[in-house]
């Protein structure tokens, strides 16, 4: 594991925040000189501490502007359901992230599609089309606050 000193956190707060940031913009911020700064991302990224960059694009730019959170139980827990399942997960394009979780429900799914018919479609295709899944409890994100870490803008937060 990889030591971190406050100047890694400052600098991978900084990149969390705005991943476009060059060595020089975070020299400035951090306090640190330019090279110091692109050595430490190097070992930042090597260490598997920065696992990428990437943008984010608002829901609207590509036609996904419904949001919903997908709770699902399986009917049991056997080797041959879970790969099932998980094998269903890498592939469903909708599924934008999944969580195994504790409580009523074994995994947490976050899914951007069209509409509301597409969401429909979705969930029907998690329940017919998998004999894991025993249960789904579906909600519609209706607004976003948060996302990423990130406050939204105000015009952001009713998309």
């Amino acid at each position: 594991m990889t030591h971190v000193d406050d100047y890694d956190l400052k600098i991978l707060t900084l990149l969390q925040s705005n991943g476009r940031l060059t060595n020089q913009e975070l020299s400035d911020l951090v306090g640190l000189s330019a090279s110091q700064c692109s050595r430490r991302r190097i070992n930042l990224e090597q260490a598997n501490l920065i696992l990428g960059y990437h943008a984010r694009l608002s829901p609207d730019a590509i036609g996904l502007g419904m949001v919903g959170l997908i709770e699902v139980r399986l009917i049991n827990h056997t080797a041959e359901y879970v790969e099932s399942f998980h094998r269903m997960v890498e592939q469903e394009q909708a599924i934008v992230d999944a969580y195994k979780t504790t409580g009523d429900a074994d995994y947490l799914l976050k899914v951007a599609v069209a509409d509301l018919n597409s969401l429909s479609a979705l969930i029907s295709q998690l329940v017919a089309g998998h004999q894991s899944v025993s249960h789904v409890k579906t909600s519609v994100v209706l607004g976003r606050m948060k996302e990423n870490g990130l406050m939204m803008l105000p015009e952001q937060k009713t998309r």
